[in-house]
Parts: C-alpha cells; sequence; structure tokens
C-alpha cells in the first residue's frame, strides 16, 4: 500500500505508482483519492491545447523553467496519442523534456487516450486532483493536440491556454472547434514567422465579434438543466467579464514568456476573485461531482457486464432476436443498483 505521508511529502516513488494505480484503474488507487481529497485545492491548475505542431511541448518546457524559477514546485500531465500496438502513451513529450528530469520539483508523468476523445485520457481529472493534494504548486496539463475535440480541457483548468502557430490555419480550426469560448489567454507561437502579426490580428476580430454573442444572466455560463449538466456543459465557469488575452512567443528561444506568464497571472488572480462568490463555488462543486459521477457510473456498468460474461448473454439474446438492445441496457442499469 502507498503511504499517505509519502504522497504528501511528494517523494517520487509513491506519486509515480499511485499515477500508475490510476491508470490501471484499481480500487486501491480510489481509496487514496479519498483519503487526499481534503488536501486538494490549492494547486493552479493551467491546461495548455492547441493543434499538433503549434509548440504546445516546447512551451511547456519553457513555463516550467519561469515557475521553476519563481521557487514554485511543477508537475506536468502528458497526455499524448496510445500506441496502436501497446495501447500505451508514445512518450514524447517526456522525451522533449529530459533537461528537468532530474529536478526534484518537477515531476513529468504522460498518459495514454486510449480511445478517450476530448484531448485529455479517461484518468486525467483523478491525476490533477491527486498531484493538487500532494501539494504540488503548478499543474500543467497538455492535452493530447488532436485540433477539433480538445475543449474537455475548459471543465478541468483553472487558466486555459490555447497555442497557435501562423501559417497553419489555426484561426478556422478555432472557429469551427468553439476554442473562442474555452480560451483564456491564446498563444500565438512561433511568432518570429511570417504572418504572426496577421493571426493576432484574426484572433482579436474574432474575439470583437465573439464578445457580441449575449451572454446568460449571471455572466458566467452556468447551465441550468441537470440534462445538460450531465451531458457536459460546454461553456466553462471562469471569471466573470474576463477577457482573453493574447500573446506572441517564439518557444524555442523563450521569447515573450514572461508576457505570457504575466497574463497567466492575471486570470488567475481574477479567477481567485470569482472563487469568492459562493454561487460560483457551488457550480464549481456541482460540476466536479456530476464527472464523477459519470466516470464512476460507467466503471461500474462495464464491470457488470464483464463480470461472470455478461456482455455474452446479452449478445446471445440479441443474436437469437428475442429481445432489444434498449430494453436490455435498461436492465443492466437496474441490476446495478442491486450490486
Amino acid at each position: 500500500m502507498i503511504s499517505l505521508d509519502a504522497l504528501r511529502a511528494r517523494e517520487v516513488r509513491a506519486c509515480a505508482r499511485l499515477m500508475r494505480w490510476l491508470d490501471d484503474g484499481l480500487p486501491e488507487a480510489r481509496v487514496l483519492l479519498k483519503q487526499l481529497y481534503p488536501h486538494a485545492g490549492k494547486a493552479w491548475l493551467v491546461g495548455i491545447t492547441g493543434n499538433p505542431g503549434a509548440g504546445k511541448s516546447t512551451l511547456v518546457d519553457g513555463l516550467i523553467q519561469k515557475f521553476r524559477t519563481r521557487g514554485q514546485t511543477v508537475a506536468v500531465v502528458a497526455v499524448d496519442p496510445s500506441s496502436p500496438f501497446s495501447r500505451g502513451a508514445i512518450l514524447g513529450d517526456r522525451i522533449r523534456m529530459q533537461q528537468h528530469a532530474l529536478d526534484e520539483g518537477v515531476f513529468i508523468r504522460s498518459f495514454a487516450t486510449r480511445g478517450h476523445l476530448g484531448g485529455l485520457a479517461s484518468t486525467t481529472a483523478d491525476v490533477v486532483h491527486a498531484l493538487d493534494a500532494m501539494g504540488w504548486d503548478v499543474i500543467l496539463v497538455e492535452t493530447v493536440g488532436v485540433g477539433q475535440d480538445e475543449v474537455e480541457i475548459q471543465n478541468l483548468a483553472h487558466t486555459t491556454l490555447v497555442v497557435m502557430a501562423p501559417g497553419m490555419g489555426d484561426e478556422i480550426q478555432a472557429i469551427k472547434a468553439g476554442i473562442l469560448e474555452i480560451a483564456d489567454v491564446f498563444v500565438v507561437n512561433k511568432a518570429d514567422r511570417d504572418g504572426a502579426d496577421r493571426t493576432v490580428r484574426e484572433l482579436q476580430m474574432m474575439l470583437e465579434l465573439g464578445s457580441s454573442v449575449e451572454e446568460p444572466e449571471d455572466g458566467r455560463g452556468h447551465e441550468s438543466q441537470a440534462r445538460k449538466d450531465f451531458a457536459g456543459p460546454m461553456r466553462r465557469l471562469g471569471p466573470r467579464g474576463w477577457r482573453p488575452r493574447i500573446v506572441k512567443t517564439v518557444g524555442l528561444t523563450g521569447e515573450g514568456l514572461d508576457g505570457l506568464v504575466e497574463a497567466m497571472l492575471e486570470h488567475k488572480k481574477a479567477y481567485q476573485e470569482a472563487m469568492k462568490d459562493v454561487d460560483f463555488k457551488k457550480a464549481l462543486l456541482r460540476r466536479e461531482f456530476l464527472e464523477i459521477f459519470r466516470r464512476t457510473l460507467l466503471q461500474r456498468g462495464w464491470s457488470y457486464l464483464m463480470h461472470e460474461d455478461h456482455i455474452r448473454e446479452i449478445v446471445e439474446e440479441l443474436f437469437g432476436g428475442k429481445t432489444d438492445p434498449y430494453t436490455l441496457a435498461e436492465q443492466a442499469v437496474s441490476a446495478l443498483g442491486r450490486l
């Protein structure tokens, strides 16, 4: 068993073992999550998303250095594509961040998507909550980089960076993906390339157009309908009145990173101010519970289907034309309540 004290002391072996347990979905990991939960809520969760080739990993590498210079500990959760053979993560991010490998104030872990959509792995939220409770100051979550399906990070991060690069058509992708609604800071990376200023102008124009869309009365995008909540609200919860910043950077040289950190800190301050609002905080807790409930329900359902090969019996009934899949699904859900 992993010692809770070892986790709270951020011992590397204990931390790495818990990450593995979470990734494998072991019940022991859930027990530890319950014990760790009261200690969570102090870390700054930063999401980094954007199209492949925009330079997310290089940017993360530079941000690690900036935060370490400020004396803060940093944990990185890098969500990588799954290997088509092993289903494991292709460890590209950890290879690129090797300069931090011997720094005890930095923890880097890659996770495979394993078919999970949204740019994250299915266990990312649990991993982030665990790292938060362990006492890491800043947690950087880099999404897989799949393009138009990466909006899930909005429900996890306090501050979301959307990374773009000039000449890649990212502006159009941003419109199609609804990225305007999830970005707290736009990062035009590789700004030494031609077209960087044009990208900035187009982002400014899209933000002007986006600001004309009527917001909900409370200004925070709260979803009032339980059905929409369960489906996963697309409009994120964030500081009221925040206008996304646009920052130009050159990740390879570090140019613009100071300005990026400054913009991020501005948003952090606004977020912390919003947390003083009781209704806002309750909305965050509501969303957190619903997400955990969805994952728990899915895990329980999957365990039931695999136990004693219930799925084989279901397939046989369908094959024999005895009933329909809707009735069988309802019966399976009812059976969960009797377990």
